[in-house]
């Protein structure tokens, strides 16, 4: 049985896609399907066959399992995944496609949402790392009055991008009277940011990370915050600490995630210094970091100078080539198959909210994607 939606005309799906069927979890032998006809539209492929399952009834077509689906412009998906991770903002590309900003930020979220799930697929097997590196990564979101943390974890040696998450956080540092009479305006209207928010965040981060292993050596600065999340982690855990003033070279101790951080200045428009383009919100920024994490780990090379260098999936030994954007694309995968974090969870949802602004637009799709 073909696995792959995009190959010949002799294809067969491999189960049902509807998630309340039960023969949707998992790839079996005795579920049965029939062919119910064609249908045309106006992209590539015209054609498309179509089939029905006989367990649950529903009806789909090869396009189901196209990461294409409902798509009008199918073209652009590639596309705007190298334009995203080459330091343009969406306007940006919006004006290079000739498309609506709008549709380059729906394309952005359907695309993160993708990656997560093609990263959390292709880690379900992998042993939890033995040594991690792990920061917080401050930007902020709608204005400088709303700063945040990503909260990042890189193995130790290999460069991998495991996971991370975020906290808000107060303003702080040198400000002005003026300023400062400012913020506390709007902590009166929209209300403080937790302040164990960076603990309990990073807590989850590194429970994600190490889930069962039963000890672990864990490098960060030294960040108070720290401490606290790993003394209440069940695993033995190791914690070496270095100076955040500490000169940031390949002898750092930290040099797996510094190296991340120049990444993510680097190669992402909205945390650039001094940009316009900042995130309006958090949730925009996560998604935009998705991409960004599949790139890292699974396309890009450790090292820029170096011919031939191997991702950092190679070096953990999840690849044995460089992913490329078709192979990235070439199926689409289902939420309700793979077994999603709770804070990325949120994200898949677009549930994170920004205090100073609205409810966004959340992602209520249950059949799409």
């Amino acid at each position: 049985m073909n696995k792959h939606p995009d190959a010949h005309r002799a294809w067969s799906p491999p189960f049902c896609p509807n998630p309340h069927c039960r023969f949707h979890a998992e790839t079996r032998p005795d579920w049965s399907f029939k062919k119910i006809g064609y249908q045309r539209r106006h992209s590539a492929p015209v054609r498309l066959q179509r089939f029905l399952c006989r367990e649950c009834g529903r009806s789909f077509s090869r396009q189901t399992f196209s990461t294409t689906y409902w798509q009008k412009r199918p073209d652009l998906t590639a596309r705007i995944l190298t334009k995203t991770i080459g330091g343009m903002a969406n306007r940006q590309i919006a004006r290079d496609l000739a498309v609506g900003v709008e549709t380059v930020g729906r394309h952005i979220a359907r695309l993160a949402r993708h990656c997560m799930l093609y990263h959390l697929t292709i880690t379900r097997t992998l042993e939890p790392p033995a040594e991690v590196v792990v920061d917080g990564f401050e930007s902020f979101e709608w204005s400088q009055y709303f700063p945040f943390h990503h909260h990042l974890a890189v193995g130790k040696g290999t460069d991998f991008f495991y996971f991370f998450t975020d906290s808000p956080l107060r303003r702080k540092g040198r400000m002005t009277a003026r300023q400062r009479s400012r913020r506390e305006r709007l902590e009166t209207v929209l209300g403080r940011p937790d302040p164990k928010a960076v603990e309990r965040d990073m807590g989850d981060l590194l429970q994600v990370v190490l889930r069962d292993r039963r000890q672990a050596r864990v490098y960060s600065d030294d960040h108070p915050a720290y401490k606290r999340a790993i003394r209440h982690l069940p695993a033995r855990i190791e914690h070496r600490i270095t100076p955040g003033s500490a000169h940031r070279d390949r002898n750092n101790s930290l040099w797996e995630v510094n190296l991340l951080d120049l990444l993510i200045r680097h190669c992402c428009a909205n945390h650039k210094r001094e940009t316009i383009a900042w995130s309006k919100r958090r949730q925009a920024s996560a998604e935009r970091l998705l991409i960004l994490l599949v790139w890292r780990n699974y396309m890009k090379g450790r090292r820029e100078k170096i011919a031939g260098s191997p991702t950092p999936a190679m070096e953990v030994g999840l690849a044995e080539a460089p992913l490329s954007a078709e192979d990235l694309l070439r199926w689409r995968l289902f939420r309700s198959r793979v077994e999603v974090p709770p804070r990325w969870g949120e994200y898949y949802d677009r549930t994170i909210a920004t205090a100073a602004l609205g409810r966004g637009r959340r992602h209520e799709l249950k059949y799409a994607y």
